[in-house]
């Protein structure tokens, strides 16, 4: 029975060096070889070819790795090395990783960091409705209209929000869960109704509590966590977020 074959991108994220989208880039840059031929975007590679990134041969997958961190203010959700601040050289972890999704400089609280860059679309897809939850201060006390306006959609970046919960912890404090990950969310809803936010904290992603990890700290996931990021996105479409 003939071995099947994979695609090039997929080959390339399942070492647990980078996403799919990134291997595209690395593809179209002329940087990856098929038994030592230049490869083009679309390839797929089969049993016993021997890829290279930058003449190096690509080795073994490694351990998949999933870490939860609570990201201090300051921080940038970046693997730019440029970027003196960027999340990697923070955590400082031994193998490849990438942070799936963001966390905006400003804001503190949970974020993911894997080597596996199947998963990370799939998390990431707003269609994929996967929940976050955020604990936010704002500079004024906030009103019922205010509650009834932001659970109900803002418009913001040329398009409306969708309805979420929304629920008054405090005067100036309260919790929201989105299923939506668009740019400066939150603070953009809130400049949109005349607040502006103070302090931003992600307390949850899907079925991860930030819980008592200390701010500046990550942990690994255990197993049951890991199978159940699995189920929850068993369903879920990896096509890239337009």
């Amino acid at each position: 029975m003939d071995t099947p074959s994979k695609s090039l991108n997929k080959f390339i994220s399942e070492t647990g060096i980078c996403s799919r989208r990134e291997a595209d880039k690395w593809i179209e840059a002329g940087r990856v070889t098929i038994n030592s031929v230049v490869a083009r975007k679309g390839n797929r590679v089969e049993e016993g070819d021997e890829v290279k990134l930058d003449g190096k041969t690509l080795g073994d997958k490694p351990k998949t790795v999933y870490l939860a961190l609570n990201k201090p203010r300051g921080i940038v959700c970046t693997t730019d090395r440029k970027e003196p601040k960027n999340i990697v050289d923070f955590v400082g972890y031994p193998l490849r990783l990438f942070p799936i999704g963001r966390l905006d400089k400003d804001s503190e609280g949970l974020i993911f960091l894997t080597n596996d860059g199947d998963i990370v679309n799939k998390v990431l897809r707003a269609g994929n409705a996967h929940e976050k939850e955020y604990i936010v201060e704002v500079d004024q006390i906030i009103d019922q209209r205010f509650l009834n306006r932001m659970s109900g959609g803002i418009p913001i970046l040329g398009t409306k929000t969708n309805p979420c919960q929304v629920e008054k912890v405090g005067k100036k404090r309260f919790q929201i869960i989105l299923t939506q990950g668009m740019n400066r969310q939150i603070r953009r809803m809130c400049e949109y109704l005349g607040y502006t936010v103070t302090k931003l904290k992600r307390i949850r992603i899907m079925h991860m509590h930030l819980s008592n990890l200390e701010l500046g700290a990550y942990r690994s996931f255990s197993k049951k966590e890991v199978a159940e990021l699995n189920r929850l996105v068993k369903n879920s479409s990896k096509d890239v977020p337009s």
